[in-house]
Formats: C-alpha cells, sequence, structure tokens
C-alpha cells in the first residue's frame, strides 16, 4: 500500500474584500478532491493549501478560486538564462515564454542574465524550459527573486495605493460640492437656481464617481454575482446604486415619486458619491495599514546580500549571489555582509548576528566556526566554504517560516470567518425587508425613509472588519517575534501559547550551557590557582574526555602557557597520570587519589560541598601531594534566573526535566528556583511526563533543544525549540528560539497573549460595531425621536426623525476596518519586558 503524499502550496488571490470571500474561497477549494485543507488570509491575500496532486491538479485549484468569483494572481519566479548575447535574444526569449499556458508577464534582464516569469500556480516549468529551449537558449535553474522582483511588487502596491488615493480624493473633492449644491436653498448665490438644473448639474458630476472610482465596486460584484454569489462589493454596490438611480428617477422624472402632496421628489447624489469616497479613503488606509504590516518580512528581506566574493581559477571574482553554489570559497572583508552560510576556513573576526538572533554583541568566528548569510562582518577579514546558498540559507528558512506564520490561521478566526460566510445573504434579508416595512407601513414620504435606511443598513454591514480582525494581528504578531529571534509557527500555535499553564523546561542545554566548564579552582599551600590550573592542563592535553577538555579549555582562555605530558596514562571512569616538567601530576576523582593513597590536605570536605552544588570535583595531586580542586559543571545559561523568574512572576508552574542523578538535578533547581524537579528520566519517559501534566488539566509548554527531545516537544501542547535556529528542529517545533536564550520563553509567551489579546479586541469591536449599528440603519431609533424630534447635537448624524445619514454609515465602515487595522499595528510597540532583556 502506497502512501499519498501531500503537498502544501501557497496562492495569491486577488479581489477579496471582507471575511464572506474568505469562506467562499476555501469553500470552493475545499470542494476539490484530493484537498486536505484550506486556509485563506485576508490580510496577506493568500490562499494555502493542502493537497493531494494525485487526486487533483494545481490548474483545479486555479479554477476553484475563479469558480468562486475571485482571481489568482500571478506569482513571480525568477530563471537563470544561459546564452544570450544582444537585445535581440530578449526579445526571443521573453516571446517563446509568453507562449507558455499560465505565464501572464516576462521580463529579461541581459546584464544578469536572469528572466523574471509572472506564472499562475497552474503554469508547467518544464513547459517553460522547453520552450525556451526551442528559442534556441537554455533555462537554468529557479533562483531567489532578487531586488528586481521585490521592486516591481513594491512597484505594483504603490500603483494601487496611488489608484485608490486619486479615486478617493476625486470622489470626496466631488461629494463636497454635491453636498453644497444639496443645501442650495440655503444658499443666496444658489437659491435663485431652479431646482431641476442644480439636479442636473449633480447628475453629471456624481456619475463619474459612481462609475470611474466606483467601478471597483462593480466589477468585484460581478465576478462573484456570475457564481451566484454576493460580498462586500455586493453590498456597496446595490446601496450606492439605489441611491444614485433613484436621483436619476428623482431628477428626470419626478412625477413617479411626487404621488401625494407632501411628497417631494428629493435627490441623493452627495449621499451615493460620499459614500464611495469614504469606503475608498478606507481601502486606501487598509492598503498603507497592510503594508506596515509585513514591514517584518521586507526587513528580512532587505538584509540580503546581492553580491559575493570567491576564489575560482585562483582567482577573486566578484559575482550575483544566485551564482554562489555549495562548495564556493567566498571572501569577505570588514565591514561587509556575508553573502551565504558557510563554515570558515581560515582568519578571525567579529561578527554582528542581531539579525538573525537579536543579539547585539558581536560573536567571535575563527576556523571550523559556523556563519550565515546577511550577518555583517565588523572587524577581521576570513575565508569560508559556502554550505547552504539561496532557499537553504538561514535567513530563507527564517522568511518562509514567518511567511507561513502570517499566512496562517488562528481557530479563533474560523468562527469569525463561518459568521461572516452567512453575513452577507442575512443582510440582504434585513435590507429587504427594511425597505418593505418603511415602504408599506412608514410615514410620509415612505419610498425616501425606505430608500435612506436601506442604504445605510447595507452600507454599514460590510463585514470587512470582521475578516482583518485576526490575520492582521497574527502578521504584525509573528513578524514582532522574528524581530526578537522568536519565529512562531502560525496562527493555532500563538493561540494555545496563550493559554499555557505550565512550563517543562528540559536542563542541558535549555537551562545550562550544555557543555562542561570550569567554575571553581581551589588550592592549598600557596600555590597560585592559575599554576594549578595551567598544570592540569598541561596533563590533560592528551584526554578526550569532556572533564579534561573543560580544563584545558579554561586554562587556554586565560592565556596560561601549556607544557607537554609525557608518560600519559588515563584510568577510564576515575582520572589521568602524567609527568609535566618533570613533576609528577594525578588529575581525577576521590577513588583515584585514595587508590595511589595520595594526602588529600583536608580537601575531601571542600569536594563534597561542591559536589552538592552539582559540581564534579576534579582533585589534582602534584608529586604525591593534593594541592587542589579543580570543580567543573555544566553551568547556567546567563539568563536561566531570570528566565524562570519571569515564568513564575507571569502565573506559570515551572519544572525542570532532566536525566541527571537526583543530587546533581535539585543543586541546580536550588540555582534557578523552579518550583518541581524531575530527575533520572529517560528520553523516552519525558513523553508520559508531559501527558500525565496534560491528564491533570495543565496546558503545557515543553522547552528542548529540539532534537533529543522531539517526541515531548511533539507531545506538548506547544512545543518550544531553543537552538540556533538553523536546525530541523525549526519544523518540528512549534516556536523557534533562535538565540537560544531561555530569557526568549517569557518573551513568546508574553508576545502570544499580547497577540491574542489584540485579536480579541479586534473582533469584539467588529461584532459591536455590525450587530449594534445595523439595528439604528434601519430606523430603530424613529420610535424614541418621531414626536419629540432629534436633539440638536445629533442632527448632523440622525436628521429630524432619528434615521441613521447613509453617508455616515460609510465612514462608520471605513473606519470600522481601519480601526482593526489601527489596533493590529499596536503590536509593533511590543517590548520584551527589562527581566526578559536581562536589564
Amino acid at each position: 500500500m502506497t502512501t499519498k503524499t501531500k503537498e502544501r502550496i501557497t496562492i495569491p488571490v486577488a479581489g477579496m474584500t471582507c471575511a464572506s470571500c474568505v469562506g467562499k474561497v476555501e469553500g470552493s477549494l475545499l470542494k476539490v478532491p484530493g484537498v486536505a485543507e484550506a486556509a485563506v488570509n485576508l490580510a496577506t491575500e493568500e490562499a494555502t493549501v493542502e493537497y493531494d496532486p494525485g487526486s487533483s491538479s494545481l490548474d483545479d485549484l486555479y479554477r476553484a478560486v475563479e469558480a468562486a468569483g475571485y482571481q489568482p494572481k500571478p506569482s513571480g519566479k525568477t530563471f537563470a538564462v544561459r546564452g544570450m548575447t544582444c537585445a535581440s535574444c530578449v526579445k526571443k526569449v521573453e516571446d517563446a515564454i509568453l507562449t507558455v499556458e499560465g505565464v501572464e508577464r516576462a521580463q529579461v534582464n541581459l546584464a544578469t542574465e536572469r528572466v523574471t516569469v509572472a506564472v499562475t500556480p497552474a503554469v508547467d516549468l518544464e513547459a517553460l524550459r522547453r520552450s525556451v529551449a526551442g528559442a534556441g537558449y537554455e533555462l537554468g535553474r529557479e533562483v531567489e527573486a532578487g531586488a528586481e522582483m521585490e521592486d516591481e511588487e513594491a512597484a505594483e502596491r504603490a500603483r494601487e495605493e496611488r489608484s485608490l488615493r486619486l479615486r478617493m480624493l476625486f470622489a470626496l473633492g466631488v461629494g463636497v460640492v454635491l453636498i453644497v449644491l444639496a443645501q442650495s436653498a440655503r444658499i443666496p448665490v444658489l437659491s435663485d437656481v431652479r431646482l431641476g438644473t442644480i439636479n442636473v448639474v449633480q447628475f453629471l458630476l456624481a456619475t463619474p464617481v459612481q462609475f470611474w472610482a466606483g467601478w471597483r465596486f462593480y466589477r468585484g460584484a460581478w465576478q462573484v454575482g456570475k457564481h451566484r454569489s454576493t460580498d462586500m462589493n455586493t453590498l456597496i454596490a446595490v446601496g450606492t446604486s439605489a441611491a444614485y438611480f433613484y436621483s436619476i428617477v428623482a431628477t428626470f422624472w419626478p412625477s413617479l415619486i411626487e404621488t401625494a402632496p407632501g411628497i417631494s421628489a428629493d435627490v441623493y447624489f452627495d449621499t451615493a458619491a460620499v459614500i464611495v469616497g469614504l469606503i475608498l479613503l478606507g481601502r486606501w488606509m487598509e492598503a498603507r495599514a497592510k503594508g506596515q504590516t509585513s514591514a517584518a518580512i521586507k526587513r528580512l528581506m532587505g538584509l540580503r546580500a546581492k553580491t559575493a566574493r570567491v576564489v575560482r581559477d585562483g582567482e577573486e571574482q566578484d559575482v550575483p549571489i544566485e551564482d554562489v553554489v555549495p562548495g564556493d570559497v567566498v571572501i569577505v572583508r570588514p565591514g561587509e555582509k556575508l553573502p551565504v552560510d558557510g563554515v570558515v576556513l581560515e582568519g578571525r573576526s567579529a561578527v554582528d548576528e542581531s539579525m538573525l538572533t537579536g543579539e547585539s554583541l558581536p560573536v567571535e568566528k575563527g576556523p571550523d566556526d559556523e556563519v550565515f548569510g546577511s550577518t555583517i562582518n565588523k572587524t577581521g577579514s576570513f575565508r569560508f566554504r559556502a554550505t547552504k546558498v539561496g532557499k537553504d540559507s538561514a535567513l530563507s528558512q527564517i522568511i518562509r517560516l514567518v511567511q507561513e506564520a502570517q499566512g496562517s490561521k488562528a481557530p479563533i478566526q474560523r468562527l469569525a470567518d463561518l459568521i461572516a460566510s452567512y453575513f452577507v445573504p442575512i443582510v440582504f434579508g434585513i435590507a429587504l425587508g427594511v425597505f418593505a416595512i418603511w415602504w408599506l407601513f412608514g410615514p410620509a414620504p415612505a419610498i425616501t425613509f425606505a430608500l435612506l435606511n436601506t442604504v445605510a443598513v447595507l452600507i454599514i454591514a460590510c463585514p470587512c472588519a470582521l475578516g482583518l480582525a485576526t490575520p492582521t494581528a497574527i502578521m504584525v504578531g509573528t513578524g514582532k517575534g522574528a524581530e526578537y529571534g522568536i519565529l512562531i509557527r502560525g496562527g493555532e500555535s500563538l493561540e494555545t501559547a496563550h493559554k499555557i499553564t505550565t512550563v517543562v523546561l528540559d536542563k542541558t542545554g535549555t537551562i545550562t550551557e550544555g557543555k562542561p566548564a570550569v567554575t571553581d579552582v581551589v588550592t592549598v599551600d600557596g600555590l597560585p590557582a592559575d599554576e594549578l590550573l595551567r598544570l592540569a592542563a598541561s596533563a590533560e592535553r592528551g584526554s578526550e574526555h569532556p572533564l579534561g577538555e573543560a580544563i584545558v579549555q579554561e586554562a587556554q582562555a586565560r592565556s596560561l602557557p601549556l607544557a607537554e605530558a609525557e608518560e600519559f596514562q588515563a584510568t577510564p571512569g576515575h582520572g589521568i597520570e602524567a609527568r609535566v616538567e618533570g613533576r609528577r601530576l594525578v588529575v581525577g576523582n576521590l577513588r583515584l587519589m585514595e587508590d595511589r593513597k595520595l594526602e588529600l590536605n583536608g580537601l575531601v570536605q571542600r569536594g563534597e560541598a561542591l559536589a552538592q552544588d552539582g559540581k564534579t570535583a576534579m582533585f589534582v595531586a602534584v608529586d604525591g601531594q593534593v594541592a587542589g580542586v579543580i570543580a567543573v559543571a555544566d553551568t547556567l545559561k546567563p539568563g536561566s534566573r531570570d528566565a524562570i523568574a519571569e515564568l513564575q512572576r507571569m502565573g506559570l508552574s515551572v519544572i525542570m526535566l532532566t536525566g541527571d542523578h537526583r543530587g546533581t538535578a535539585e543543586a541546580i533547581a536550588r540555582q534557578v528556583g523552579v518550583d518541581r524537579t524531575l530527575a533520572e528520566v529517560l528520553p523516552e519517559d519525558k513523553v508520559r511526563h508531559v501527558r500525565d501534566l496534560q491528564a491533570a488539566g495543565e496546558v503545557v509548554a515543553m522547552v528542548g533543544d529540539g532534537i533529543n527531545d522531539a517526541p515531548a516537544l511533539a507531545q506538548a501542547d506547544v512545543g518550544i525549540a531553543i537552538g540556533t535556529g538553523t536546525d530541523v528542529a525549526m519544523e518540528a517545533s512549534d516556536i523557534t528560539l533562535i538565540k537560544g536564550d531561555p530569557r526568549d520563553v517569557a518573551t513568546a509567551i508574553r508576545l502570544s497573549k499580547q497577540t491574542m489579546r489584540t485579536i480579541r479586541q479586534n473582533l469584539f469591536w467588529a461584532f459591536l460595531y455590525n450587530t449594534a449599528l445595523i439595528p439604528v440603519a434601519a430606523g430603530a431609533l424613529y420610535p424614541l425621536f418621531s414626536n419629540t424630534g432629534v436633539p440638536l447635537v445629533l442632527e448632523p448624524f440622525f436628521g429630524e426623525f432619528g434615521f441613521l445619514n447613509p453617508m455616515l454609515a460609510g465612514g462608520a465602515m471605513a473606519l470600522s476596518s481601519v480601526s482593526v487595522m489601527l489596533n493590529s499595528l499596536r503590536l509593533r510597540g511590543f517590548r520584551p519586558s527589562d527581566t526578559t532583556l536581562g536589564m
């Protein structure tokens, strides 16, 4: 039996304007055979689909989006092209690519020998290669979209913003003139002009607003209407058209309306124009705010280097970063940006890795050290061998993870999308009911009241704020996390993280450094500590034991001159013996000292005290006398105490989990102040402990290195991998802490809480806005003011009898979307607490 392999693809979708659009696209995609999951994000305008390629094709997904009434946008791919020599080659390659089905645009750059192709998800890349080959050229490998594609996308966004701004200013400008004309009877200069003439002028001014500035609403309504559906564009198009065409009748055939004494044929061209202008104002502000929500991704993309200096055929040459391949020797000089990931071959320097880790201090690099692309070389020059390039680099992986997170959907959003999917049809039903009630039972002029209340209901009920409430907050929250070296997998991880009640920390590599280091050097008989350490390190140079290596590293860190050891002999499990500078040294545990019948000089008690603190005591004997004790331990990470204290201040229970024996575990626990310690736990038992906590009703976050703790990370409600961020563990965890700083655990949980608080605020105001203002728009205030009249201060908003002005309904609708966006953007001000920053 073969296992079906699922694939995940992201499809950019144009034409979506509100939460009901989200439901329609998702519903259409889920009907395609083989589609297991479809999540549409209104803020990023993308659909992420998990499907079985054996059951359906990309073309099926493409058609499903179209069937819902929306347009899959072309995505950009950049390829190397070989064989071009002149401008005529450019035209031939472009023409060859444009003949392939699914290609919408092709742009060849002869200087860089690149072609950027805008394609639909259904395009056949092999067909692209065959077509280019048929023209006499070779289409090479796909490369990461460089500055050209990013600039093109930025230019497209700028064009859209300019278009919205132009139409918005035109509509609002004309709208102001129409409002003045509507009050012509009260304006001395216009009071003598015939009303019919004024109305015709209003008609001429309002028409381009309705069908030029507001054309996008008709186009959007038609797209979904072809598929027997409705969305926000439908509400706006129907609402403004009702006011506009009613006004045409009142202008040219007033007798059809003036059917009884006291009923006048009023026009509402100003209402239609101002509504179009206000909604375009909201769209323009949304477009600007959306650009800011993805600012983190833009900053990360902007960090990429453009060129690299490589050694080829014994010569240095500058090449585009896309031409660097694994194995190339790359040269980096002071102040330059590293182009790709690699391993240092020769030279030393300090490298600023803050763009990856958020850590401000440069990191010292030397031979065999790993370096990462887009970090900045600060001091020396060095050469390194490229290991990961293009899409495999650490920065590209981080960008991909953040993009996936920003395109994901939190469970809380699904409820909002479900409600919104039914919302528009319900609003149309309400609007028809409002029109019928006011026309049949309203006071004279009933048709006017029916029209105004119906338009107000249609305009004010657009559910765009519902659709933006969750994705905008997730985009800003996950982007902000990336700035601090916290990679969050998606909306579901965020939503679960804010519910955490218990944090389980693996000891080794999470609370401690994960490698032994010298912590104490105790001497007797006046021997200097550095001399004891120098002799012990000289003896241990031949040892491969981690404790011996720790002593050697400490001596090297203190720049102590080491001597050659002779007659080296290791006793497994106990220690070593050697001769250094003619002196006989024995370095090892208490049992080795006793076996050699060496005088301990009262150091037994000191060794026991060190052991109680979780340290390993290494006795050092020189020429038959124990001269001191060197304590080695897996030292605490600098931020461990602060991290645990911060988690406890947040009301979380903190548990340390370790395979170490209980004495060592409890010593570490006392130092950091955890609530509970689980010691001598085998790797396979870690899952059981996490499961037991969950059975007791706890929401558990497991923090580990992401490899040894993988089963427990998977079992936990939220798995947090703590490490360099370049490991496969990034794929397995819900949250990855790139710096490996335990203080970031608290920062990640705090960020998730703040993001979820923002989402709840957004949803609350979006629901409140829609549910509270629809009755007002329908005329619910009329019974309150029908006899007494509206108070003077409220009359500009509700007229004489408590009817909501449709222009204000348009303004309120635009304001609701913008307020949600601005509330989400407040997350950009998130800062870790002083404690989590170690200040």
